[in-house]
């Protein structure tokens, strides 16, 4: 009875698990159906293969650089609005018009009249207009850089993480060879068993690595294709290279410098707030002298033009304690301004050279763990190797071995994206690529 009951379980275990494997496949494909519009919206082949590409991509699509480029135009179309005389104003009067009898011999007064603001006024109007026209262009070059920053950082961490994954594919099929090493000395007596449950430990750790690595690869897609105005789960291609870091990064800090302040986004922002602020405080200056209005009066007689007259008329600029705050804040504004281009300009020159020598630094540590610590670590490995199969070395050597070497690679591998980044980082300050 206990060996039917046994065999029962076992046979209700099995089709209870059938029935959870046809669920799965079930639902899977109700979910690749469901998916198929959205996958299919995107033929191959799929962007990802180079930054190049998602750059691209983006300058098109980007929800955001659309906005802000919209927003600057319709700044730019201001300009020509800010200097425009406003429109004539016509006027007609009769003074007779309780009297029905008179109609023939009604008399109308015309009066055809333009403003005209005090000579400069309008020439500074548009400067300002320009000025702001400007900034509005700036914050639209600052809005391309940071999110071609973001691109070029999220793919250097795409390019990691695919890479990694097949490190670590690569470090499994080593670990599974050796397991079987460890197996065959310790079926011969050779070895003990502890070796082969150390191997099968250091499976299930780098197993357990390898599903973060997916999880975290699936995240910095859907960042890339947030950035990209793509579904979340669109396909990207797999990420061939990381750019060649040009020889430009070397270059004397002052010329460094010199090119952050010509063409960063943020400084050509703050300049050109800064001459909106020199314009207004102008133009507030300018409020001290009177505007004109001058006018033409024809004045008709029953059917004709009898008469012609002119006149002038202009405000007197009497209120002068309002004038005088104006002229207080307007003067507030341009010192604020220049305080703030100075300070940014201080802050951008010193992230700039913490950027530099991070990027340096980065490429050092490239070259000294594909040059030295890389091969030494499959040096390492290769002698372990040797030494545990004719017994001289024990297993954690072994073990140890090859950790290193899947440090080595991924240290390689992390010195390169973080080199991209810091130059990412260095041509969002710049505002340009190098």
């Amino acid at each position: 009875m206990n060996i039917k009951k046994f065999l029962f379980n076992k046979i209700s275990v099995l089709k209870f698990f059938s029935f959870y494997l046809s669920l799965c496949m079930t639902s899977l494909s109700i979910a690749s159906l469901t998916m198929w519009p959205v996958w299919n919206s995107y033929a191959e082949p799929f962007p990802g293969a180079q930054v190049e590409e998602l750059l691209d991509w983006a300058q098109q699509h980007n929800p955001e650089l659309a906005a802000s480029r919209a927003e600057a135009e319709a700044i730019a179309q201001r300009i020509d609005v800010a200097s425009a005389l406003p429109d004539p104003t016509l006027r007609a009067q009769s003074m007779d018009i309780n009297n029905p009898n008179n109609t023939t011999n009604r008399t109308i007064y015309y009066t055809l009249m333009q403003a005209v603001p005090f000579w400069g006024k309008r020439g500074l109007r548009r400067e300002l207009a320009e000025a702001e026209s400007a900034q509005a262009q700036g914050l639209n070059f600052e809005t391309w850089a940071d999110l071609a920053s973001k691109i070029k950082i999220n793919f250097a961490q795409y390019y990691l993480l695919h890479h990694s994954t097949k490190i670590t594919q690569e470090m499994l099929a080593l670990l599974n060879n050796l397991e079987r090493i460890a197996q065959t000395r310790y079926a011969t007596g050779l070895a003990v068993q502890q070796d082969v449950l150390r191997a099968q430990i250091e499976l299930t750790q780098l197993q357990r690595e390898q599903v973060m690595l997916n999880a975290e690869h699936h995240h910095v897609i859907a960042r890339l294709n947030t950035l990209l105005r793509r579904p979340p789960a669109a396909p990207l291609a797999g990420p061939q290279r990381l750019r060649v870091i040009p020889d430009k990064t070397h270059q004397v800090q002052a010329k460094l410098e010199q090119r952050l302040q010509l063409t960063n986004p943020q400084l050509f922002a703050v300049e050109a707030q800064l001459i909106a602020a020199e314009k207004n405080y102008e133009l507030v200056l300018r409020n001290r002298y009177p505007d004109f209005v001058f006018g033409v009066m024809p004045v008709q007689k029953g059917g004709q033009i009898t008469e012609w007259g002119v006149m002038a008329e202009f405000n007197i600029p009497l209120q002068q304690g309002s004038r005088r705050a104006q002229e207080r804040s307007a003067s507030a504004e341009l010192n604020a301004a220049r305080s703030r281009k100075e300070a940014l300009a201080t802050q951008l020159i010193g992230d700039l050279a913490e950027q530099v020598l991070s990027l340096k630094a980065a490429q050092r540590t490239e070259n000294l763990a594909s040059n030295s610590l890389l091969p030494q670590a499959e040096a390492t490995l290769q002698a372990a190797l040797a030494g545990y199969q004719t017994g001289k070395v024990d297993f954690a050597t072994l073990l140890d071995a090859q950790r290193q070497l899947l440090q080595a690679k991924l240290d390689v591998l992390n010195a390169q994206v973080a080199a991209q980044t810091n130059l990412a980082q260095i041509e969002k300050l710049l505002g340009e690529e190098l």
